[in-house]
């Protein structure tokens, strides 16, 4: 049984957005509603936040299916993504399979400033201000679009820096490497690569690694 989990990683907080769905797309609305009372009923909060503590959630979910609980979370998680196998074993990609966490990513880099604001930071991390000078963004708009990739798990958190009054500023990395879109039969494809430190400290990654298959795939 997993240890009490924080949400840390960016990929934690964009897949909690989607869990609740995926939750119900692969054990339907009334297995949901379970969940969900029993989770609101024990623990006081919903599907999504248990991604952070996820041994109330693997505990409820114990209680519904018992030793099935290992084939019902790899029946959710494989809603939102599906690990890719690369000759890397720790740099693997994911396929999106969540509409939802879909189009969080597209809304994302399909905004010229967001898309600036995450190439800024794709190989060094940078405190705020000097994301707003380097892409020379006005500071409410810029500021809000910056927020806006924080809350979404985008944008994560690496580090900080000092200020010359002593105030201590966090600076900010992208959670992805790389992101490829494509489209497939009228199908839009997105593949995305994480940082290591992202892969590392996210829940559901660890999970996912250690209770899914692989996907082989011959690009990467």
């Amino acid at each position: 049984m997993p240890g009490i989990w924080i949400i840390t990683s960016g990929i934690d907080t964009l897949i909690a957005k989607s869990f609740e769905n995926a939750v119900k797309s692969a054990l339907g609305e009334k297995t949901l509603l379970k969940i969900q009372e029993s989770l609101f009923e024990k623990y006081g909060m919903t599907v999504g936040k248990a991604i952070g503590d996820f041994q109330k959630l693997d505990l409820v979910l114990h209680e519904l299916f018992g030793t099935k609980t290992d084939v019902v979370e790899k029946q959710i998680i494989g809603r939102i993504f599906v690990l890719e196998e690369t000759k890397q074993r720790d740099r693997n990609w994911l396929l999106i399979e969540d509409p939802m966490l879909s189009k969080v990513i597209l809304e994302s880099v399909g905004d010229y400033d967001k898309k600036n604001i995450l190439n800024t930071v794709l190989d060094e991390p940078r405190i705020i201000s000097d994301i707003l000078n380097m892409n020379n963004l006005p500071q409410t708009s810029g500021y809000r679009k910056v927020n806006a990739l924080i809350q979404s798990g985008m944008l994560i958190p690496h580090g900080f820096v000092f200020m010359y009054d002593g105030k201590k500023v966090t600076k900010y990395k992208s959670v992805f490497e790389n992101i490829v879109i494509r489209m497939e039969k009228n199908k839009v494809i997105i593949r995305v690569l994480p940082t290591v430190e992202a892969m590392e400290k996210s829940v559901v990654i660890q999970l996912a690694g250690s209770r899914l298959q692989y996907r082989s795939i011959r690009y990467a």
